[in-house]
């Protein structure tokens, strides 16, 4: 009996997507930095795409939807072609956070190469070169100005006082929760790694950088599983 238990465990373990290390198939576009192959959302590990609603400015001035844009072109790249997902983390929405390749091509790469997409380092700086190149030939939204995703999901946009004083390729520093998820990781001059809950001490004076790797959390056990710890005080 437990031989037919662990072999029945085995096979709903190799069909189920969510806990696969590779999907492959035929995938659709659901966002910049988002797909879907047979049901399965798949978010794209290391880079952040500017979001569907967002606008940039062109070099000319005038502006257009670079998150649109950004869906189309991977899209295009893709065409018809079977895309193959290397599982590297799940998120906390538990989507499979994966490098994704057709045709052998590195999609995650090529989006942020060719300007449609960012290094996303708080979680990674796999594609920093890429974005280098890319800013250095003014490709995509390098050839124009534009607000970081993660700042405009903040509420933040191109043009104002807060986007333009902080550098395009790094994070600037959050001054809200996302999705509802308001423990503060933060990280001091020691490098101690330390959560803040609502109504703590310090709670409403750290403000976090993600650059420096700090972070949101959702629990206390999601931080203390993260590496970090309560407040020594």
């Amino acid at each position: 009996m437990n031989r037919t238990f662990l072999v029945l465990a085995a096979l709903l373990m190799s069909a189920s997507p969510s806990l696969a290390e590779t999907v492959v198939g035929r995938a659709t576009v659901i966002d910049g930095d988002t797909l879907d192959i047979r049901g399965t959302r798949i978010r794209l590990h290391g880079v952040d795409a500017f979001e569907s609603a967002q606008l940039c400015q062109g070099a000319d001035g005038k502006p257009y939807r670079c998150g649109q844009r950004a869906a189309l072109a991977l899209a295009d790249r893709i065409g018809t072609a079977s895309v193959s997902c290397e599982k590297t983390d799940i998120d906390r929405h538990k989507r499979i956070v994966a490098v994704c390749s057709a045709r052998g091509e590195d999609l995650n790469a090529w989006l942020v190469s060719e300007g449609h997409a960012l290094a996303y380092r708080q979680y990674g700086k796999d594609y920093v070169p890429q974005e280098d190149a890319a800013q250095g030939a003014k490709r995509g939204a390098w050839a124009g100005s534009f607000t970081p995703p993660w700042d405009w999901r903040q509420g933040v946009r191109d043009g104002d006082p807060a986007a333009a004083a902080a550098p395009r390729s790094t994070p600037t520093t959050q001054a809200a929760a996302s999705d509802g998820c308001k423990i503060k990781g933060n990280i001091n001059q020691k490098g101690d790694r330390i959560f803040h809950v609502p109504g703590s001490r310090d709670y409403e004076r750290t403000k976090l950088n993600e650059a420096a790797g700090e972070r949101w959390f959702c629990s206390e056990a999601e931080a203390l599983a993260a590496g970090w710890r309560a407040p020594g005080r």
